[in-house]
């Protein structure tokens, strides 16, 4: 499939397991994917303000990554989730539920890391499934557009087809599946 994959969309994939290592996560996920494509510029023709976009991210991650309709069930059940938040970082610290993952450790990144010493960049980290399916999803998308090669706003419409908070984020910020296919003029 990777050989289908424009330069740019290699390096945005390139680009989330870069950013997944600076994270320290575990594994590579769908918020990767879209700070990498942020970072190479993927939505700039859609008007999109980069930094506004990462900080609506970032305010995601503080909430844990809970989405909008987990938080409109609680509010519906008296359950005020701001208010528990501000407890939680009252008591933990700010952004104590965006922490990252853990990590997977082995036996030679466990001794580096209790020696203070950085993990080395080349060590692999996986994609996760939500991931995956996007990358899938582009190549669905690309084929059913009769594209011949995979590129960036192939990615984006693959993020943007799959609910969460990505998608959320994007759609706060005016970028629907609809604004980008529009914007997919030729890839």
């Amino acid at each position: 499939m990777f050989e289908r994959f424009t330069t740019a969309a290699r390096d945005a994939v390139t680009g989330a397991v870069a950013e997944a290592r600076r994270a320290g996560a575990a594994t590579v996920t769908e918020e990767h994917l879209l700070l990498a494509l942020l970072a190479q510029g993927a939505l700039d023709p859609l008007g999109v303000d980069r930094a506004a976009v990462a900080a609506g991210l970032a305010r995601a991650r503080r909430r844990g990554g809970m989405s909008r309709a987990d938080e409109e069930a609680l509010a519906g059940l008296g359950i005020d989730l701001t208010r528990i938040l501000s407890r939680v970082e009252e008591t933990h610290g700010e952004g104590a539920l965006a922490a990252a993952a853990p990590r997977r450790r082995t036996l030679g990144t466990s001794l580096r890391s209790a020696l203070g010493r950085p993990e080395p960049a080349g060590r692999h980290v996986p994609f996760a499934p939500g991931s995956k399916r996007v990358l899938e999803g582009s190549l669905r998308i690309a084929v059913g557009r009769g594209d011949r090669h995979i590129a960036a706003p192939h990615l984006l419409l693959a993020l943007l087809s799959r609910p969460g908070t990505v998608c959320e984020v994007l759609a706060d910020h005016g970028v629907t599946y609809e604004a980008a296919e529009a914007g997919l003029a030729g890839p």
